[in-house]
Order: C-alpha cells, then sequence, then structure tokens
C-alpha cells in the first residue's frame, strides 16, 4: 500500500472528479484537497478507508483491553477455564 499522498486544490477536484475516482480506485493512493491554500479534505478509496476503520476498531479494543488491566480487572487463565468448565457442568 502506498503512503504518499497527492496534494490538490478544490478546483481541481471539481473539474477532474471522475478521473480523481478512477485514479484513486487504482492506486489506493489518497489525495490531500487543499481551500485557500489549507487542507481541507481526504479523498480516498472505500477499501481503504474501510482497512483504516478496522484498524482503529482493533486499537480502540487493545485500549479498552489495556485500561481494564490497569485498573487490575484481570483473571489469571486457570480462572478463567475452571470458570467455563462450571458454566458447561450446569
Amino acid at each position: 500500500m502506498k503512503y504518499s499522498t497527492q496534494v490538490k486544490p478544490i478546483s481541481y477536484l471539481k473539474s477532474h472528479a471522475a478521473q480523481i475516482a478512477k485514479d484513486i480506485s487504482e492506486s489506493r493512493e489518497s489525495m490531500l484537497i487543499t481551500q485557500n491554500g489549507e487542507a481541507r479534505l481526504v479523498v480516498s478509496d472505500v477499501r481503504s478507508y474501510e482497512e483504516k476503520e478496522e484498524t482503529l476498531a482493533l486499537l480502540k479494543i487493545l485500549a479498552l483491553g489495556n485500561h481494564e488491566i490497569d485498573q487490575g480487572h484481570i483473571h489469571s487463565m486457570n480462572e478463567v477455564f475452571s470458570e467455563l468448565d462450571k458454566d458447561a457442568a450446569e
């Protein structure tokens, strides 16, 4: 996956939208859109966007897990398996 980003003004997006959609879908390279010289938008293909969302979701799960550990909400493996065995027996 490429990590470089093209930078184009919003006027370029307006006049070349179809070609931009085609190019970004093929290259999977994001495009930064500027307005009055300032960054305003990032245009990306759906597959890249979904992958980034999945990565963020996994990072949130890891952060929640680390928070639980920091709070002392942990159980040993033996405790967990004993509880599972107990539940299965009922």
